[in-house]
């Protein structure tokens, strides 16, 4: 069962996996900032210098922190836009690479010299 188990760690899809988590939470962390730090405050700014995380009302003695909300779907949103043009560049690059190499398999090899010695030979004969 051990050895199973670090057969299972050792596979590459497992460590891609955790690496690919690591990175992900590194990222989110400077979409966060991105957001927190520069985009919410330009857009407060046009809004006349309104703090988004302020936004806030009472029901009761519970507050909903709505403005906390919005900017979480900015955060989101931006993210989502990060991976959908890292995922396009990465199947554009895939693409090409593909196309290359069905180039090159459709192209046939150049004749030795060998070969084209023989065709004169051959053409020679016939005449």
């Amino acid at each position: 069962m051990i050895k199973e188990f670090r057969d299972f760690i050792s596979r590459g899809s497992v460590m891609d996996l955790a690496v690919a988590v690591i990175i992900g939470g590194a990222f989110t962390a400077i979409v966060t900032s991105l957001v927190d730090d520069i985009i919410m405050p330009l857009i407060g700014a046009l809004f006349g210098g309104l703090d988004f995380t302020s936004l806030a009302f009472q029901i009761g003695d519970s507050t909903i922190a709505y403005g906390n909300f919005i900017q979480a779907t900015v955060n989101f949103l931006l993210i989502a836009l990060a991976i959908f043009f890292m995922i396009k560049g990465i199947n554009r690059a895939q693409t090409m690479v593909e196309e290359e190499q069905e180039e090159e398999a459709a192209a046939p090899p150049e004749p030795s010299e060998e070969v084209k010695l023989l065709a004169e030979i051959r053409d020679l004969l016939q005449k």
